[in-house]
């Protein structure tokens, strides 16, 4: 979808179409969760700090999330897709992988697919949507930007090499600025540059993602589309007006997320053994701190001692702005099985 959240609040209230819209918190410590693209021109973007968005946009006009309103439209989107293929790998409220191989209309061609249900989006809902067409979910995930908003772009197998020889590797999915920063530090800017590297090379320099990187500048990805995707976590987390300085104070604001965290841990129906607290700090770095232990619990009263623990491993020497926790190494009674991250972020307005 394009500017999903910011799309639909010009949608709902005509007031704010054609107009720069943050979909977030407005404070001082609010936090901008998308945005319309008339604010992009002026460079805000999602997770940017409110005042920061502000300064770039003296215009933008806050809208505080309306998550019940986005998860209906989602659900019409979702709908139309199951009219083509029931190989659905949602990403997120906006976003999915559709594996239309074999599909219930008999279309032969992906790309009238994509043109169909893009016209059946805008018919429905009123919104817009862009769509990647290609031999793999990568492809695909990287093609959905080219032609941004309310586009479509199709990569041919025989234009598969071509493309991402030509692709700058910031621009690859999955590849962050520290990442893409390393990598032109290191004489690498475009696919083609990647490829010259052998799979040892890339390992040295990065790890297990180097693996991954070796695979997908040669087309090789061996990730089906997916509609059971795997859940590792469920988590809560909690962005504060003001930061806090003080373990005991964390440890309050800690509570009451535990009491949210164990609601969906009983929704979801998970028991876990890892329990993590993550705690990101007034210059906006993120730190984590884990135990996992030998039996599987969901119940508040058998974690958060934990996290008192954990809290108190180690002096925490600067004032936080975030505190989140998250239970993974997940055990389903109902499935025998691990399951898909669930992870909702909470803002101060």
């Amino acid at each position: 979808m394009d500017a999903f959240f910011a799309s639909v609040e010009q949608l709902d209230n005509p007031i704010l179409r054609g107009k720069p819209v943050a979909v977030g918190g407005s404070k001082e410590r609010g936090v901008v969760a998308a945005a319309s693209y008339e604010a992009r021109v002026f460079g805000v973007r999602s997770a940017m700090p409110s005042v920061l968005a502000k300064k770039r946009c003296k215009d933008l006009i806050f809208a505080r999330p309306r998550f019940d309103r986005y998860k209906e439209i989602s659900g019409q989107i979702r709908a139309i897709f199951s009219d083509y293929t029931d190989i659905i790998e949602p990403l997120s409220l906006d976003e999915a992988f559709l594996d239309v191989t074999e599909n219930k209309k008999n279309v032969e061609l992906a790309a009238d697919i994509a043109k169909e249900i893009r016209a059946r989006i805008t018919s429905e809902t009123g919104l817009t949507a862009s769509a990647g067409i290609s031999i793999n979910k990568f492809l695909a995930k990287v093609a959905t930007e080219v032609n941004k908003p309310n586009g479509q772009k199709t990569i041919h197998p025989s234009q598969v090499d071509e493309f991402i020889d030509t692709l700058e590797v910031k621009k690859f999915f999955g590849v962050g600025k520290v990442t893409a920063k390393k990598m032109n530090d290191l004489g690498i800017y475009y696919g083609a540059d990647l490829r010259k590297l052998d799979k040892d090379k890339l390992i040295a320099y990065f790890g297990k993602a180097g693996s991954h990187y070796y695979k997908i500048v040669r087309s090789i990805q061996d990730s089906p589309v997916n509609p059971s995707r795997i859940r590792k976590s469920v988590g809560a987390e909690r962005t504060f007006s003001k930061d806090i300085k003080s373990e005991a104070f964390m440890l309050d604001e800690l509570d009451s997320i535990a009491d949210e965290l164990e609601k969906r841990m009983i929704k979801s129906k998970n028991k876990g053994r890892t329990i993590t607290v993550k705690l990101k700090y007034n210059d906006f770095t993120t730190q984590t701190r884990s135990k996992t232990i030998e039996r599987h619990i969901s119940k508040k009263h058998e974690f958060f001692p934990i996290i008192e623990e954990l809290i108190y491993q180690k002096k925490i020497e600067r004032s936080v702005r975030l505190l989140g926790i998250a239970i993974s190494n997940l055990y389903s009674k109902e499935n025998n099985e691990k399951e898909e991250v669930s992870f909702q972020l909470r803002f101060n307005f």
